[in-house]
């Protein structure tokens, strides 16, 4: 039987994590993936994560494709089912589709959303809180956060919004949508961005950049002037990563072969 690649669409909680990628020394999130796609095909699978989420960063909807073995010839449904029994508690396997031939969950993907969550309350300290956002624990002003997220809609190179050295060809991103909302639980505001790419630590310079802003530490006229910027050393320090979430990955529709599960 050949082997058939599959989409996981999986959620875990990046605490206690040294990121999706894969780390000489530290706990990952794709080690502990690769472990047990181990375990059911009978020899080492390769998973490829759609973002290579940083330390901290938590994920509601990462995209995570893989080959099933010739030892695996089963329904996507008992995939999934072995998968979370096998998997730490901190990971878990929300969907899985059979894809068709060449799929591949980071090169494939078409668009990724992320969210990052700012408590604005004084209960943001909470242990039961401050590990799933930024504790800032002071208001913001709003119409602030909106001016500079409109600004970003569009084509932009991000260099003045990412980190230094970032090993790619280009530094241009097409952003679809940012907008700022309050949250739904009424303590704090929730940023939601979405972009074909995103640059390491990019999402976390962006808010970091516009709390400033919505805080009156700088001008907002700044944060124009940084997307246009040859470098990131005029940008404020990044956002911390217990806010941010991978909120979800676009894949072209003709790519699944079949109906997911769930």
């Amino acid at each position: 039987m050949t082997s058939r690649p599959y989409l996981a669409v999986i959620q875990y909680d990046g605490g206690g994590f040294a990121g999706w990628q894969r780390q000489p020394a530290d706990r990952t999130v794709q080690a502990e993936f690769e472990a047990v796609l181990e375990r059911l095909m009978g020899c080492k699978t390769a998973a490829t994560g759609a973002g290579r989420t940083d330390t901290g960063v938590h994920a509601l909807g990462q995209g995570v494709s893989f080959l099933g073995g010739e030892r695996w010839d089963a329904p996507a449904s008992d995939l999934r089912r072995a998968l979370n029994a096998l998997l730490p508690r901190e990971i878990w396997v929300q969907q899985v589709h059979v894809m068709r031939p060449g799929f591949d969950a980071r090169r494939s993907a078409t668009a990724r959303r992320y969210r990052y969550l700012i408590g604005t309350d004084e209960g943001a300290a909470s242990p039961f809180r401050k590990p799933y956002e930024w504790a800032l624990g002071r208001a913001l002003d709003p119409s602030s956060l909106e001016s500079a997220a409109a600004a970003l809609i569009g084509e932009h190179d991000f260099r003045g919004l990412a980190a230094a050295g970032a090993n790619t060809a280009h530094y241009r991103c097409r952003v679809a949508l940012a907008q700022w909302a309050p949250r739904a639980d009424g303590v704090g505001m929730a940023f939601t961005v979405e972009a074909d790419r995103f640059l390491h630590h990019m999402v976390r310079f962006i808010v970091g950049t516009m709390v400033d802003i919505a805080l009156g530490r700088r001008p907002p006229a700044d944060f124009p002037r940084l997307l246009a910027a040859t470098d990131n050393l005029a940008a404020s320090p990044p956002a911390p990563p217990q806010g941010l979430y991978l909120e979800a990955v676009r894949y072209p529709p003709d790519l699944y072969a079949e109906e997911s599960t769930s």
